[in-house]
């Protein structure tokens, strides 16, 4: 029902890659490689337990109807700000190889 890492990585993964050549640059793209990909983890972390108190909550065994649908919501944010983060530094991108040198 909801989407998981792969799906995000899909979705991600449209961005284009960095051009290589610049030796000084690669430290600060491995930490944000790095963030990133620690990001995602969360997010596909809150859609899983959302997934699994939305399955607790089928199955009888949840006590909280609320606490399950503050999961849900927060999965949903965590979705949608990765989406957009994911549209910004792809709007960026383009915008830096739009300008002419």
């Amino acid at each position: 029902m909801n989407p998981g890492i792969s799906e995000i990585q899909a979705i991600l993964g449209d961005l284009p890659s960095a051009p290589t050549g610049a030796s000084n640059t690669a430290p600060v793209s491995g930490r944000f490689a790095e963030w990133f990909t620690r990001e995602i983890g969360e997010v596909n972390g809150k859609l899983i337990q959302a997934e699994q108190g939305l399955q607790q909550l089928a199955a009888g065994d949840s006590s909280s109807l609320h606490d399950v649908m503050i999961r849900i919501e927060e999965a949903r944010l965590s979705f949608q700000l990765a989406i957009q983060f994911r549209t910004k530094v792809l709007e960026a991108y383009q915008e830096v190889m739009r300008m002419q040198v």
